[in-house]
């Protein structure tokens, strides 16, 4: 006989957007079978003073990135960020984020060490590497002839440097084959690469069609780092699902993302974490440094006359560029450009699940659904100190981190 378990005593969020409400959950079986008032069970898990989650999403981390520093990363040993991405993957579930899109760096070893229960973390969808052309934002070619990839090509992780429509397709395929769970391409220049403009495009047409093509023949999604509107349109028109960033949309491009039904994950910390770690003494180029100043205000706009429009967005915030660990700082960034309590929420919930396509196991407090559950000290239209408020984390109906602590996984 299996266990049922009751959260009572506390708020329900359920992550459809709906406003909190007193309610119960009950789980059994690692699955949500019940929602509503005076629910009795096996067991009870005490959420007085608190509000009960589905698990959250970030839809743009990169976990084996611990910040963003050249002349560290020159220092560190090649193996040593995969120990650093084990705490990476426990800072992270231990906010509740149950799941995560890794938008670079992680290979199949990794999602499977999490898989299989060898290492403690949230759920995770890889990209393995960013697509991106000559001279793009994944080409870390400097004037002196060296080369500073923060994601060298390893053999779980394929170079994604590709030109012409015929290198793209081999490309993908294989991405493909190493394990890819959606595919990350660049259509635009960006921040951290010292040889790019984030307005300009990348990659024509013609390249982005094939990618697309090659992509639904697999089954999968693509997102794009799109910063400039030209790159973003392109994106668009192509195709591609989620456009990462989106620092310069303009009018038609906001137009034409209600019209496909894109996706918006505007990672509104990933310029702040830049400059706070240049602030600590972080070594990166100035003209890195320059185009983060730049960008912020512009990318804070665009956030807020896309949401206005009702443009489709999920959470996201580029950890690994700035800390793991701090990701639910985003939630009140979203909340200042304009997005309601409970958008921000549902952009970190069932909209996030949605564009990922998992919402029909997970995303909300709904019977039927995986039982990803955060308790959260207090209430939750109060965005302050979310990572400090972290009660309990369940996953698949088991507690996994309390107080802040992951439980170690099952010898």
């Amino acid at each position: 006989m299996t266990t049922r378990r009751v959260f009572t005593g506390g708020q329900v969020l359920d992550g459809t957007g709906a406003p909190a409400a007193r309610a119960d959950v009950a789980v059994q079986d690692g699955r949500v079978v019940e929602v509503g008032t005076g629910l009795d069970g096996d067991e009870v898990v005490d959420c007085t003073g608190a509000t009960v989650l589905p698990g959250l999403f970030d839809c743009h981390v990169h976990v084996l990135m611990s910040g963003v520093d050249t002349l560290r990363q020159l220092q560190t040993p090649y193996s040593q960020v995969y120990f650093e991405a084990a705490r990476n993957l426990r800072r992270t579930l231990a906010l509740g984020i149950t799941s995560v899109r890794d938008a670079a760096g992680a290979d199949l070893g990794v999602a499977e060490a999490v898989r299989s229960g060898l290492v403690r973390g949230p759920r995770m969808q890889i990209s393995l590497t960013m697509i991106s052309q000559t001279g793009g934002h994944a080409d870390d070619w400097h004037v002196c002839g060296a080369e500073t990839p923060l994601l060298p090509p390893t053999p779980g992780r394929p170079n994604g440097i590709c030109d012409g429509p015929d290198e793209v397709r081999r490309t993908v395929r294989t991405l493909v084959r190493a394990g890819a769970d959606v595919l990350k391409v660049a259509t635009s220049g960006g921040v951290l690469s010292p040889r790019d403009d984030p307005r300009h495009a990348h990659f024509r047409p013609a390249e982005l069609a094939v990618l697309v093509e090659e992509a639904t023949a697999a089954g999968l999604a693509v997102m794009a780092h799109a910063q400039g509107a030209d790159g973003i349109k392109n994106a668009v028109r192509a195709g591609i699902r989620s456009i990462e960033h989106g620092i310069f949309l303009d009018d038609e491009a906001i137009e034409l993302m209600l019209e496909h039904g894109t996706w918006l994950v505007p990672t509104l910390s990933a310029p702040r974490a830049v400059l706070a770690a240049v602030a600590a003494g972080a070594a990166l180029p100035q003209a890195v440094v320059d185009k983060a100043i730049a960008v912020q205000a512009q990318h804070d706009a665009s956030v807020s006359r896309a949401h206005e429009a009702g443009v489709r967005i999920a959470m996201g915030t580029d950890s690994g560029v700035g800390p793991h660990g701090e990701n639910l700082g985003e939630l009140q960034l979203m909340r200042d450009r304009g997005m309601s309590v409970e958008e921000v929420w549902h952009a970190t919930t069932l909209s996030a699940a949605r564009l990922l396509r998992v919402d029909h196991e997970l995303g909300s407090l709904e019977p039927g659904k995986r039982a990803d559950v955060v308790v959260l000290d207090g209430d939750a239209a109060d965005l302050s100190g979310l990572a400090g408020r972290v009660r309990e984390v369940w996953l698949d109906g088991e507690r996994v981190a309390a107080g802040g602590r992951v439980a170690d996984p099952a010898a």
